[in-house]
């Protein structure tokens, strides 16, 4: 029987051609000879994969089509019952396997191509959540087999892993399943104290929480997720991000069917569902793990706060990522009572609004600690709130979020609730409190009518620690420095004649990065994990939101898990991996990051400087359209360096536009610093105003 013909959409086309959607229909319109719908419907038609190549071949559109991408249209195309969760386990075979051995194993018959797949689930059935794949492999899969392993060549695992899993979601109708941002499953991870072996997430989804207590030594890890589909993404995802350690990953809701209930963990990292009223209230009811009072129906965070205590050594740590409302609701006063009067919550930190989903709201990442028989008595509990902290020369402290559009700071975030807890580790009775940042609050003192855990509550300085010319003083400072910074701006913005091109605008003959890294022009290149301990590097690491900060090299080398990480250069054009968010996606290198190791989830681009203008190359790269066309996945956007396109000019007008482009930067930068400033300044007078310290400016005519 004939296999069907790839098809794909508009939206998909605009994709394989690195163009916008709206340029896909400009094209249907114009042109007599662009292919007609194969399939489909009027309002959303399909098109022949290789008709649509070979038009755009036609027109000097040589990209192929993106593999993720592809392997997308080959799942439409796949008809299954079991949905693609059967293909998860591919990925870890391919991923394993070198390209030249890929690329044979595409190439075979569809029979063969069956018979592989079957092997290859088979070896891992026992391996991977006790799954069993290996029989339901026919030749009517292979052309979806075969998308896959073009997929993990030539993007990665992780992107294959990332389509498989958001095809089968979509499949399921699931809602409300998020992954855990990376640095904030750092930060999680970094609050685990001392060396830790075992580690459980209860909720693992795709593994985030757990790939990070890898990169921290972890050597046990132990998962379970109610979705099949994520606790396979998550077994899969762990044993490529972390090839040394043991994983476990299991398939179930953890509170009505606990996947592991004689495990005691050294630590539990937990992001768990939220806002869920059908947690099991009236049947567990009288769960023993509801050591600290029933949770309310609709406390189900208590519940796993409870879940991930009873999984614990005594004088072992979880870290769980929870809304703010756990924090402050009053159906969960009696079980938040129990755990300050047991000494079980030892800190509770304020994140900023957008360091995860929903990213409208500032979750909070709670700490605690299961007491130990005879243990030292916990008389206080530590609070520490980023989600206001603000200022930069004028406060002496960095900027976790500055105002409007700028990027998330997650290295001053993670800085200041490391640093403030390590010194609550240190010696509890003698922290000294930051005011409006920081504070040790006594067991007593929290046990009254609401026992409201929000850090914003607990940190907030009292009018007798303001002193008023202090006060006055720093808010003179920054006036100061938000006028120089304004003056600073308006020149940049006045720099330069901005002239137009004519009446229409410029056509671009335009190349891939793939293509160019081909012909010499330049170099790509990435960190991947190998899990080699050996000769690993030191030093900083530059990082996806230093990239959208603007910052200095941040990141901890000893991360990396590999000591093979590119080391940048002078000139290099760095790329976040992560489409999205705030903040600048591309920038050149400058003379602060030249020597420092290349992150995670950042690319690489090392121009030829007689044939490539790093500015020029850096300003076509970050083009909102050029991202779009070459990004994948649908919560979280991976950009496929290769797929990104420059346009073909000779050097010379590579480097008039890369002037423009670097003035650009400049006015970017010095708008940026603005706003920074006048936010700090705002903040400065409102809480004077409202606190008391400052009087209201004497009106003129009142003078």
């Amino acid at each position: 029987m004939p296999q069907p013909t790839a098809q794909v959409t508009a939206a998909e086309i605009s994709r394989i051609a690195g163009v916008t959607r709206a340029t896909v229909s400009n094209w249907r319109r114009r042109h007599d000879d662009f292919p007609a719908p194969a399939g489909g419907t009027e309002s959303s038609p399909l098109y022949d994969l290789e008709a649509v190549r070979g038009w755009l071949a036609a027109r000097g559109q040589t990209t192929a089509a993106n593999p993720a991408e592809e392997l997308r249209t080959a799942l439409r195309l796949h008809a299954r019952g079991d949905g693609t969760t059967a293909l998860l386990p591919l990925v870890l075979d391919a991923a394993r396997r070198p390209e030249r051995e890929l690329a044979a194993l595409g190439s075979l018959p569809d029979d063969d191509l069956a018979s592989y797949a079957r092997e290859a689930a088979r070896a891992l059935d026992d391996t991977v959540t006790g799954a069993t794949t290996a029989s339901r492999f026919t030749s009517a899969d292979a052309p979806a087999v075969r998308a896959l392993l073009r997929c993990v060549r030539e993007a990665d695992g992780e992107t294959a892993l990332s389509v498989l899993a958001e095809r089968e979601l979509e499949d399921s109708a699931a809602s409300g399943t998020y992954q855990t941002p990376e640095p904030l499953a750092d930060l999680a991870s970094r609050l685990m104290p001392g060396a830790v072996a075992r580690v459980l997430d209860p909720a693992c989804g795709s593994g985030t929480l757990l790939a990070a207590a890898g990169r921290r030594g972890a050597t046990r890890l132990y998962g379970q997720d109610a979705l099949p589909v994520q606790a396979l993404r998550g077994a899969v995802g762990l044993m490529l991000a972390a090839p040394e350690a043991e994983v476990t990953v299991r398939t179930g809701d953890s509170l009505r069917s606990d996947a592991f209930p004689a495990l005691l963990a050294d630590a539990v990292l937990c992001n768990p569902p939220y806002g869920d009223r059908d947690w099991g209230h009236d049947e567990l009811a009288y769960d023993p793990r509801w050591a600290y009072g029933v949770p309310a129906r609709a406390e189900s965070e208590l519940a796993w706060v409870q879940h991930c205590l009873a999984h614990l050594e005594p004088g072992g740590h979880a870290v769980l990522v929870l809304p703010p409302a756990t924090a402050s609701r009053a159906s969960g006063r009696r079980v938040r009572a129990e755990l300050v009067r047991s000494g079980a919550l030892r800190a509770v930190a304020a994140l900023p609004a957008g360091a995860a989903a929903p990213l409208h709201i500032g979750l909070q990442l709670w700490v605690l600690q299961r007491p130990e028989p005879g243990g030292a008595d916990r008389s206080s509990v530590l609070f520490v709130d980023t989600a206001e902290a603000t200022g930069e020369e004028t406060t002496g402290r960095t900027h976790p979020r500055g105002g409007g559009r700028t990027a998330l700071d997650w290295p001053a975030v993670t800085s200041t609730v490391l640093s403030h807890w390590g010194a609550f580790l240190a010696s509890p009775d003698s922290f000294v409190d930051e005011p409006g940042i920081a504070r040790t609050v006594q067991t007593i003192d929290l046990l009254d009518d609401l026992v409201d855990l929000t850090p914003a509550r607990q940190v907030r300085a009292s009018r007798a620690e303001v002193d008023p010319l202090e006060l006055a003083g720093r808010v003179d400072a920054a006036r100061g420095d938000l006028v120089r910074a304004a003056a600073s701006l308006g020149e940049s913005a006045q720099r330069g004649e901005w002239h137009p091109v004519g009446h229409e605008v410029r056509e671009w003959r335009t190349a891939t990065a793939a293509d160019l890294a081909r012909g010499g022009a330049l170099t790509l290149l990435r960190t991947a994990p190998d899990g080699r301990a050996a000769g690993r590097p030191t030093g900083p690491v530059l990082t996806g939101p230093d990239i959208a900060r603007g910052a200095p090299p941040s990141g901890d080398a000893t991360e990396l898990r590999t000591d093979t990480a590119p080391v940048v250069a002078l000139g290099d054009v760095l790329v976040r991996g992560v489409a999205g968010g705030h903040g600048a996606m591309v920038r050149v290198a400058r003379e602060t990051d030249a020597g420092a190791l290349l992150g995670h989830q950042v690319h690489l681009f090392r121009p030829d400087p007689a044939r490539l203008d790093p500015w020029f190359l850096a300003g076509f790269l970050e083009t909102e359209e050029n991202l779009a066309g070459a990004s994948t996945g649908s919560t979280i956007l991976h950009v496929s360096p290769g797929r990104l396109r420059v346009p073909l000019l000779p050097l010379e007008e590579q480097r008039r536009y890369g002037e423009a482009f670097r003035r650009v930067h400049a006015l970017r930068a010095e708008a940026q610093r603005a706003a920074h400033l006048a936010e700090e300044t705002a903040r400065l007078l409102t809480g004077g105003l409202t606190g008391g310290a400052l009087l209201p400016p004497v009106a003129p005519d009142s003078a």
